[in-house]
């Protein structure tokens, strides 16, 4: 199964971080470029345990849809959504928080399957996975802009 294992050091407080991880309308900034949207579920605000949102955006040429649950969640520590429809055959991601002299550390952890056999594990070998991690690497720097800055307070004021 791949996994990819991202590490993002943020210099700001832990739950300004935390919570603009969990925040939809930051995540739709940071995936304005698939013309990501939120349709269903929490489709705005700061997602909590147990809550879905649908996602839909153009992702490999055409447009998909993604529904998510957040199915654990410790503030301002830890959180795991994890995939109930979509593409893959599985999807777990957990978010790690750590505290450190000069900020946080964010950890992600995402787990993944692909359907379709051979074929699903070749366009997993050559691009998914570069693909999603290339996702996760611009979600983690747009949350890293604005919680350096004066932007979180749009977000989260």
């Amino acid at each position: 199964m791949p996994t990819i294992h991202l590490t993002t050091v943020i210099h700001a407080p832990i739950e300004r971080v935390f919570d603009l991880s969990r925040s939809i309308t930051l995540h739709k900034r940071s995936m304005a470029h698939v013309k990501e949207e939120a349709i269903k579920g929490r489709v705005n605000g700061l997602i909590s345990e147990n809550e879905t949102v649908t996602w839909r955006a153009r992702h490999l040429g055409k447009m998909r849809e993604f529904t998510s649950r957040i199915t654990e969640m410790r503030s301002p520590a830890y959180f795991c959504d994890e995939m109930e429809q979509g593409d893959f055959s599985y999807l777990r991601h957990e978010h790690h928080f750590k505290v450190i002299d000069n900020g946080t550390i964010a950890i992600d952890i995402m787990e993944f399957g692909v359907p379709y056999g051979f074929l699903g594990r070749l366009v997993d070998r050559f691009y998914l996975r570069r693909y999603m991690c290339n996702l996760l690497q611009l979600r983690n720097r747009t949350i890293k802009e604005y919680a350096e800055t004066e932007k979180w307070r749009v977000i989260l004021d």
